[in-house]
């Protein structure tokens, strides 16, 4: 009967329609416990079976012939996904010759009136993988007058057992290649390098402070790019721990940051590159914390603390020990969270973010003047509705279909951005996510959507801004495989390699620069590729990244 019901075919009194209304609302919040009650009964049978020493439910996929089921991610790629023709490039004018060699015909086989008529060019691309492994007979001389022997120095990027070329194809392989570490020490082993699971593990971990302060400098220049910055995180562990691995981005570079914590200290201190978190009472902090209502002898008790002057963590600690000692755990927060802030936006020696670009999670908000988010991770909200009722079904179909068009309209937007254009897309927003269906369930996420309005739109302030959080996403996701191949570093100093040369990898990637022709520049020390930090900076210039945000320039 519900397949082809619709009570606004009812022509009875609005009271009735508004009660089958209801039941249908009650039919769905019945079939979303139901479902919650099957799955958690499923779930107890499978820990009931082994600790029996069964095994649970298997998991078996459906046949290729078979309806799949529905995803589980709520992926909404395919809907703001625009496919673009595919047209296959030839390769030739790109591959660099190495060497030429001139193939000559058996003179036996030309008739006598054959001519030379040039060569026909044939391009092969082929790879040596062979060891170049060297004896350096160093020189020793000693001078009796001066009681000292003088030794011949090795030539530039040589140092320790291995050469550029093993140290530098080590790191592309586990870094950019994600290839774990017993395979590369298979493969090592096979072409005739001699090298042990620990002498590998410090190739890729030791000594490199030169990489690390290349990272910074490429998340400095980055951060002073744009003034957006997209950024998400993903679970990962260290030594067996669960941890948290931020990712910081723009389309010129990709930033890792592997911390204990997700919370918005920690974010804080990813934006601050990690540096000693500093607090300041001042204006902004008390603002921040108007919207938490705290007592009135709290904030008077905080005004006899130092204002207007950075605090280290621990002096910031006594001094709310000794002037609040009984101070709330959610009210302190609040504090803490509100100096830190306002001491990240005081400095002037670090890059402050003025926008970032993410998901609606609590730990970004507030952190900076503005925050735009992706419209991909409100659209799942949507994709997560099941309706069990053939009419939500059908009215969830309907709103996703305007939802995506309208999501069409602003990519559009960036191309011909305009004051009326803006505005008409603002008068689209509200007419859209006005919508009233009567699925109880689909208005309350209209009615969130709606109250995101700012967030949502800030793309119409500021064209640069992307819709989505897909650079951050798909950094995340490469520390997902990673994580996958590799489970996790084990050491602190593994966790800072890990972040260190994923930055590198991914940055040189959207750079347009070859990871292994970098990491072999710097390895060997030739330096003859420019610094990552300073193509950033070039290629943002030349992106115009932040132009919407420059002041406008006044005529006279």
């Amino acid at each position: 009967m519900q397949e082809n019901f619709d009570p606004n075919t009812i022509q009875d009194l609005d009271g009735a329609r508004q009660a089958i209304n209801h039941l249908l609302n009650l039919i769905e919040d019945l079939t979303a416990d139901l479902r919650e009650a099957q799955a958690e009964i499923q779930r107890l049978r499978d820990e009931n079976n082994r600790l029996k020493g069964e095994q649970g439910k298997p998991t078996i996929k459906p046949n290729k012939t078979q309806t799949p089921p529905k995803p589980s991610d709520h992926s909404s790629e395919r809907e703001r996904h625009k496919p673009q023709e595919w047209k296959k490039r030839s390769k030739v004018d790109q591959i660099q010759i190495d060497r030429e060699q001139v193939l000559p015909i058996d003179p036996l086989v030309l008739p006598p009136d054959a001519e030379f008529k040039g060569h026909d060019p044939v391009v092969v691309q082929d790879l040596i993988l062979r060891t170049d492994n060297v004896r350096f007979l160093k020189e020793k001389y000693y001078s009796p007058a001066q009681g000292q022997s003088y030794l011949a120095e090795l030539p530039k990027g040589y140092a320790g057992e291995f050469g550029p070329g093993v140290k530098s194809t080590v790191l592309v392989w586990y870094y950019g290649m994600n290839t774990s570490e017993p395979k590369i020490l298979e493969l090592l082993t096979q072409v005739g390098i001699h090298i042990s699971a620990g002498q590998l593990s410090n190739l890729l971990i030791q000594k490199q402070d030169a990489f690390h302060a290349e990272k910074t400098a490429v998340y400095e220049a980055g951060l002073r790019a744009s003034p957006y910055q997209n950024i998400d995180d993903t679970a990962t562990r260290v030594d067996g721990v669960n941890q948290h691995c931020h990712v910081v981005g723009s389309p010129l570079y990709t930033a890792y940051f592997t911390m204990e914590k997700k919370d918005r200290l920690a974010v804080l201190d990813v934006l601050r590159n990690d540096a000693p978190r500093v607090y300041r009472l001042n204006v902004q902090a008390y603002t921040w914390l108007e919207p938490f209502g705290l007592p009135a002898t709290t904030l008077a008790q905080l005004r006899m603390l130092p204002q207007e002057h950075d605090l280290s963590e621990t002096e910031f600690a006594r001094y709310l020990d000794e002037q609040r000692p009984s101070l709330g755990s959610l009210d302190r927060k609040h504090i803490v969270e509100a100096a830190a802030v306002a001491a990240y936006h005081h400095q002037t020696t670090w890059p402050v973010v003025d926008t970032l670009v993410c998901d609606d999670a609590g730990q970004f908000k507030g952190l900076t003047e503005q925050l735009s988010l992706c419209w991909v991770h409100d659209g799942r909200h949507y994709k997560k509705l099941e309706p069990a009722v053939a009419l939500h079904r059908q009215q969830l179909d309907t709103f996703l279909g305007r939802y995506w068009a309208f999501y069409d309209k602003l990519l559009d937007y960036p191309v011909q951005p305009s004051g009326e254009h803006a505005a008409q897309l603002s008068q689209a927003f509200d007419a859209l996510f006005a919508t009233v269906t009567g699925y109880t369930a689909l208005d309350e996420r209209i009615a969130k959507t709606k109250a995101k309005k700012t967030q949502l739109l800030l793309v119409l302030e500021h064209p640069e801004i992307p819709l989505h959080n897909n650079l951050a996403e798909l950094g995340a996701r490469l520390r997902v495989r990673k994580r996958d191949v590799s489970y996790g570093p084990r050491t602190s100093t593994g966790k800072k390699a890990w972040d260190t040369f994923m930055t590198l990898g991914a940055t040189t990637k959207k750079l347009g620069v070859s990871f292994y022709q970098y990491i072999y520049d710097r390895v060997s020390g030739n330096r003859q590729l420019p610094n990552l930090s300073d193509l950033v900076s070039r290629q943002a210039e030349q992106r115009q990244l932040g132009a919407s945000w420059r002041p406008k320039a006044t005529l006279p």
